[in-house]
């Protein structure tokens, strides 16, 4: 891993990846895909994360329901040509970047977390709580 992959993001690619994470959202709220694939299906988009030359942008979803993920980030990457299009048509930058479409998996994550800390032999180990101190 090189030095340059290990910083932080900065604040222009964070203002960047949430304005197409919000830009993303709304075309796709618009229902203009046709790919049977994403046919009733809602999609959020959870995080954009753009590259340090703004030239690549990675898109997280995430269905509701979370059924058919596979089936719709293949269809959004089939699409992403098109919606990259759409995109310039409604931000102002230089150059739109290159769309990926990735699942995002962060919610599954934190479910088998949260399923590991509640069981018993677990919860034993953790600290306890500090109780309500404020006499209510």
């Amino acid at each position: 891993m090189t030095a340059k992959s290990d910083r932080p993001a900065s604040q222009r690619q964070l203002r960047v990846g949430e304005e197409l994470r919000h830009v993303l959202a709304r075309i796709l709220a618009r229902g203009e895909l046709r790919d049977p694939a994403l046919a009733d299906q809602t999609l959020t988009v959870t995080e954009v994360r753009v590259s340090p030359a703004l030239k690549n942008a990675t898109a997280f979803v995430v269905p509701l329901g979370a059924r058919g993920l596979e089936d719709s980030v293949a269809a959004l990457n089939r699409a992403a040509n098109f919606l990259r299009g759409q995109v310039g048509r409604e931000m102002t930058l230089r150059h739109v970047p290159r769309l990926e479409f990735l699942a995002d998996r962060s919610f599954d994550e934190a479910s088998r977390v949260e399923n590991i800390l509640s069981r018993p032999s677990v919860r034993r180990d953790l600290p306890k709580p500090p109780e309500d101190q404020d006499g209510s």
